[in-house]
């Protein structure tokens, strides 16, 4: 019966490791470069980054999905050329926020 038990426990805790997310969310500053409305993906000129591989790249190729947000009073195609902050997990993004200019 024990044996049963510590067999039934092990799979439950695998079950639930299993479906959890990684949770790393990338924070990226920079200028919006260009949207693709087709494929729906953004690219970044990076100032700042969270991640080094986009902070040595200086560019960042992101999508846009159905639950991303654009928190300005422009859609993400008025934000062409401006100052952004860019909320990313997986390459995927989560939150577009524009900056005010100086």
């Amino acid at each position: 019966m024990k044996y049963l038990l510590s067999i039934v426990a092990a799979l439950a805790l695998a079950a639930t490791s299993a479906q959890a997310g990684c949770g790393k969310k990338v924070a990226s500053i920079g200028q919006l470069e260009k949207f693709d409305a087709a494929t729906k993906s953004v690219t970044i000129k990076v100032v700042d980054s969270s991640d080094p591989k986009q902070v040595k790249t200086k560019t960042a190729k992101l999508t846009m999905t159905p639950n991303s947000r654009v928190i300005a009073k422009d859609k993400i195609d008025g934000l062409v050329g401006k100052k952004v902050s860019v909320v990313s997990e997986h390459g995927k993004i989560d939150y577009v926020i524009a900056l005010a200019s100086k």
